[in-house]
């Protein structure tokens, strides 16, 4: 047996707003495709990997642990200081349970305090450039030496 049309007028409507509203709750958010400056360096720094470790340098002939840092982000058009205290002066601190891609990780190495950097990558990885006579490569916190010697987590003041 058929509704009255009264009642088939307000099926129909009815279906019809409900169609409506559904059909714009099936649109995704927009969301900024470009990668953060941060990660556009970290992703610059791993493009260094196997590059050699040279004190002072912040070229990829060779690299000391800020220059990679300064190298990276230089390449994507932001102008840093090269040294570990310099970073740290020109970022702020961070909890490591808040690290983004590119953040900044300061370890103590040879007892001195937040005197080795790197970038961080995500899932508890950050490339970095070791010491002398080893070249970049990444590293991660499940690694003992570097869980014990990890000191703060930064990030500069550029996003």
């Amino acid at each position: 047996m058929e509704a009255p049309a009264p009642f088939r007028f307000f099926q129909n409507a009815s279906l019809a707003i409900s169609l409506i509203v559904l059909a714009g709750c099936g649109h995704a958010p927009a969301v900024d495709p470009t990668p953060s400056l941060g990660s556009q360096a970290a992703d610059q720094a791993l493009t260094m990997v196997g590059k050699p470790y040279r004190y002072g340098g912040n070229t990829p002939k060779g690299f000391d642990c800020s220059g990679l840092v300064q190298y990276s982000y230089g390449r994507v058009g932001i102008k840093i200081p090269h040294g570990t205290r310099n970073l740290l002066r020109a970022s702020r601190p961070i909890s490591r349970s808040n690290l983004q891609r590119g953040d900044l990780v300061f370890f103590t190495q040879e007892g001195r305090k937040s005197s080795h950097v790197a970038l961080y990558l995500g899932a508890n990885r950050f490339v970095h450039s070791p010491s002398s006579g080893k070249n970049v490569y990444v590293a991660g916190f499940n690694d003992s030496y570097w869980q014990s010697h990890f000191t703060e987590a930064r990030r500069l003041e550029i996003d």
